[in-house]
């Protein structure tokens, strides 16, 4: 059913936060691949024209839901990693990698707005798609990686680019979860799952 045309109530000046706002609750209902311009001015209730002041195309558009996504996936992970007293680098890489599940549990539409949007790591370090730390998902990965070498818990040569396999296992679990064939399993046995992928995470990288 076609979604009815609505007038979104904004003052003038807010045209680019309200677009923002209803392009990421599309992306958090339907999917990433629902959004567009054309519906998102529909929503709004102004002209596909009047967007184009604040967001050059429908890529630019994404990439900025893309870093709130990835800003709510480092809040996600920032909750799991305060719970913790007196962290190793071990429990830190944990609480990373659980907390990206989490998130992509919570808003599957939004975690693939977020992971599956951008085209490059140019998003990364960028201070939009980070969390209440003021770190994005990428650096509190690479800031887990970077204790467990403090700790002694990760020997130096197996440091380098360590955050590519470890956010890839972590990553096409996620997938699997939210968008495969593990996305009918119930809860308690995603929880579990969850904890050995991780777990699994930790022994594989620690390798020489």
């Amino acid at each position: 059913m076609p979604t009815t045309p609505r007038r979104a109530s904004y003052h003038h000046g807010d045209l680019k936060a309200t677009l923002l706002r209803e392009a990421i609750d599309v992306a958090r209902t339907e999917g990433p691949h629902a959004v567009t311009l054309r519906d998102i001015t529909r929503r709004a209730g102004v002209s596909v024209n009047a967007a184009y002041r604040h967001f050059a195309d429908r890529h630019a558009l994404m990439i900025t839901v893309a870093g709130h996504g990835q800003g709510q996936s480092a809040r996600a992970m920032e909750r799991r990693i305060t719970a913790l007293h007196e962290p190793t680098g071990w429990d830190l890489l944990r609480a990373v990698g659980l907390g990206y599940i989490d998130f992509a549990r919570a808003e599957p539409g939004l975690f693939q707005a977020a992971y599956l949007e951008p085209v490059d790591l140019a998003r990364t370090e960028d201070p939009d798609a980070s969390g209440e730390g003021g770190r994005t998902p990428y650096q509190l990965l690479s800031d887990a990686l970077d204790r467990m070498v403090a700790d002694g818990t990760l020997p130096p040569e197996r440091r380098p680019h360590a955050e590519v396999p470890a956010w890839s296992a972590v990553h096409g679990f996620a997938m699997l979860v939210v968008q495969g064939p593990l996305r009918e399993l119930p809860p308690e046995a995603v929880d579990a799952l969850s904890h050995r992928v991780v777990e699994a995470i930790i022994v594989g990288i620690r390798q020489v």
